[in-house]
């Protein structure tokens, strides 16, 4: 087991017309954001419209991803309220060599900390050779993962329970565990969460501020003075005020149409909103231009 370090993105996913999962395309997507500077990508989180894919296609998508060039760089999302579909759908990830898993608590169901225990107990219990980053989004779920929680269930499963994508950010300033994950899911978090000795980030823009976001972890590594990270939050803030799915499809819409296909209740930015955002970033000198060249 090695620690996750880095830059990762929360990774798109790419849609034809008919709204079914472009798997050439989302894969080619992903290894671009690497190409780009992340250190690796998560499929099917948030990012990537997860709960609303069907199983049978994530399931086609991760056969194909395990012949991707960057397969050792991949966490897999699970995107599942189900806890029978959720270790099934890892068993067959796990069949394909893949062993890091994104794992959310369920929506909707009120709950506390002792029965995230025994959820993901029945999951380490099922899949025990696995490496579980918990994904701390209380917006999503409903449920904020509590220090003691996570604490609790590291010294139960300290081979599984590897690390935490804090987007709640009740955590990276306070969690502190050894050779455990700590991740927030915000560019805006980076810097300040190295400087407490978190482990990098996982987050949704890193699709469009990958070479950004990695400049700043390389200077910080190596102790460089930072030089980008204020343009790195204020390119993170413009996106913040939209959905953010919905802006960085817009925004990537501009190098392919593809990008425009979202799974309903989704949207793309209507054209004011959208106007805004291009506009807005291209006063920050950071635009879609280079993206379209690639």
């Amino acid at each position: 087991m090695s620690k996750i370090n880095g830059v990762y993105a929360a990774s798109m996913s790419i849609l034809n017309d008919d709204l079914t999962l472009n798997i050439k395309n989302t894969i080619e997507h992903a290894e671009m954001v690497i190409d780009q500077g992340c250190h690796g990508v998560a499929i099917f989180g948030s990012t990537g419209q997860a709960q609303l894919i069907p199983i049978s296609e994530k399931i086609d998508l991760i056969n194909n991803l395990a012949i991707s060039k960057y397969r050792e760089k991949y966490i897999i999302g699970t995107g599942l309220n189900s806890l029978g579909e959720t270790i099934n759908f890892m068993r067959v990830a796990k069949s394909l060599n893949f062993q890091k898993f994104l794992i959310m608590p369920p929506a909707y169901y009120k709950y506390g900390d002792d029965e995230v225990i025994k959820f993901y107990s029945k999951i380490v219990e099922a899949i025990p050779e696995s490496e579980i980053i918990l994904y701390n989004f209380e917006k999503l779920c409903g449920y904020k993962f509590s220090v003691e929680c996570i604490q609790k269930l590291v010294k139960i499963f300290p081979k599984q329970i590897v690390g935490v994508k804090d987007s709640s950010y009740n955590l990276f300033e306070n969690l502190r565990i050894d050779n455990f994950s700590v991740l927030p899911g915000s560019e805006s978090k980076l810097f300040k969460g190295l400087k407490l000795g978190c482990s990098g980030i996982i987050t949704a823009t890193c699709n469009a501020t990958s070479e950004l976001a990695r400049k700043v972890y390389d200077d910080f590594q190596a102790g460089n003075e930072q030089t980008v990270n204020q343009k790195l939050c204020d390119v993170r803030n413009i996106f913040e005020k939209y959905n953010l799915i919905s802006g960085l499809h817009t925004y990537y819409s501009k190098k392919n149409d593809y990008y425009k296909n979202v799974l309903p209740p989704l949207s793309i930015l209507n054209s004011k909103d959208e106007k805004e955002l291009n506009d807005t970033l291209d006063k920050l000198s950071f635009s879609i231009k280079s993206l379209i060249a690639a």
